[in-house]
């Protein structure tokens, strides 16, 4: 640039000198990774696509309603379903108690021994075997044990629930255990706080993030662990009754109880995940992401 172009430039300073690079700001892939609306519209497109297409197949190739009902039968019978106080009462809530309860024990015994392990290497080598051991076990082939241990009622269900949810809130927690900065234990130690002022102003709220992640996690495993012992043994509880629908070929309800599931699972996830975004909104896994 010359010296008459700097002059220009100083006595203008809102005009920009030709050869510097000009921002053309975010292209239109970081712009939709930005957008809060972006699953608003592609969500109901992609499922409006999906059934279009599936009503199609069925009235095209006139497939048995016993294989494969059309969207508009499944759709009649979730309404009924759902509307139906003895699906809600026997069924829907007997899973809800269950994974509840599961979810709650898996969180006491998870958190308390995760906390355990992530402050003591002693603790952490002497139980990490068994604890690999009950992860490599399949978990579907310890349903009938509990079943035969605790019976058809909802404690085996509890059992297995608990047990799918207990790992991911134990290493989650661990694992945000030993990541608290070396920084925030030596402010800490300055300022002469003891082992409870550690745990309760440094360790949980670092830790609290890795909890709620595992606990995203954890509640999937517990509601997959009620519904799988429910379809192996039980009486009542969504798994029960999407057996009892298959043996008396109702397909359309059939899919109209994994609809049920489906859209259970999905809320107690939500659910969780707000409680994250709620108790942790200063976390950055709690924002929205930002442009780099």
């Amino acid at each position: 640039m010359s010296p008459t172009d700097a002059i220009r430039a100083d006595a203008h300073p809102e005009t920009v000198p030709a050869d510097l690079p000009v921002d053309p700001g975010p292209n239109l892939v970081t712009r939709l990774g930005q957008s809060r609306w972006l699953s608003l519209w592609t969500t109901p497109l992609i499922l409006a696509v999906v059934l279009i297409t599936w009503e199609t197949y069925v009235a095209v190739t006139g497939i048995s309603r016993f294989v494969l009902p059309a969207p508009s039968a499944v759709a009649a019978a979730f309404a009924e379903q759902i509307t139906d106080p003895f699906v809600w009462r026997n069924h829907i809530w007997t899973t809800f108690y269950q994974v509840m309860w599961g979810l709650g024990f898996a969180i006491l015994l998870g958190v308390g021994l995760g906390f355990a392990v992530g402050k003591s290497q002693v603790v952490d080598k002497i139980i990490r075997p068994f604890l690999v051991a009950t992860q490599v076990v399949p978990k579907v082939a310890l349903v009938p044990l509990f079943i035969l241990w605790f019976g058809f009622g909802p404690t085996s269900k509890i059992v297995i629930a608990a047990l799918l949810a207990f790992f991911p809130l134990l290493i989650n927690t661990a694992f945000g255990v030993r990541s608290v900065p070396q920084s925030m234990h030596d402010l800490m130690t300055t300022l002469g706080a003891s082992r409870w002022q550690r745990f309760w102003k440094a360790e949980f709220p670092h830790t609290l993030a890795y909890i709620l992640a595992g606990m995203e996690l954890a509640v999937v495993q517990a509601t997959i662990g009620a519904i799988v012992g429910e379809y192996l043994g039980g009486d009542r509880g969504l798994g029960r009754y999407a057996v009892n629908l298959q043996m008396q070929l109702q397909v359309d309800k059939l899919f109209g109880a994994i609809l049920m599931m489906t859209i259970f699972g999905f809320l107690l996830y939500s659910l969780v995940m707000g409680t994250r975004r709620y108790f942790i909104p200063w976390h950055e896994s709690a924002k929205p992401r930002r442009r780099l």
